[in-house]
């Protein structure tokens, strides 16, 4: 037995257990996710971004399903694909309304009989 009174001499030189060489997998899914959000809300407002859009959003959904530990990654991938999806749907309809509406101008080349 131990005395009470007398303190441990050295209580936190106790050997470190050896690593089990297990690592923390990489949350590929939601980085992913991330970066198609992010580039299809930066491609949007050209009309262009929506499949990035989409791949923003399907692959933050299942990041959140697969690797929870990552939620700032999927999180960010969800919120910026779905506002992407709306920006990109806004613009092509912008765009469809201004290249129908130079269709009745006559701005295009064409030759009436």
């Amino acid at each position: 037995m131990t005395d009470p009174t007398v303190p441990d001499p050295a209580p936190y030189s106790k050997p470190i257990p050896p690593a089990t060489g297990t690592t923390a997998p990489t949350p590929s899914l939601s980085i992913i996710s991330m970066i198609l959000g992010i580039l299809g809300l930066i491609i949007g407002f050209v009309g262009g971004g929506l499949l990035f859009s989409v791949g923003g959003v399907v692959l933050g959904h299942l990041g959140q399903r697969k690797e929870p530990e990552a939620r700032g990654f999927w999180l960010t991938g969800l919120i910026t694909g779905y506002i992407g999806i709306l920006i990109n749907v806004v613009v092509i309809i912008i765009w469809i309304i201004v290249l129908a509406s130079l269709a009745g101008t006559g701005a295009y080349w064409y030759y009436d009989r």
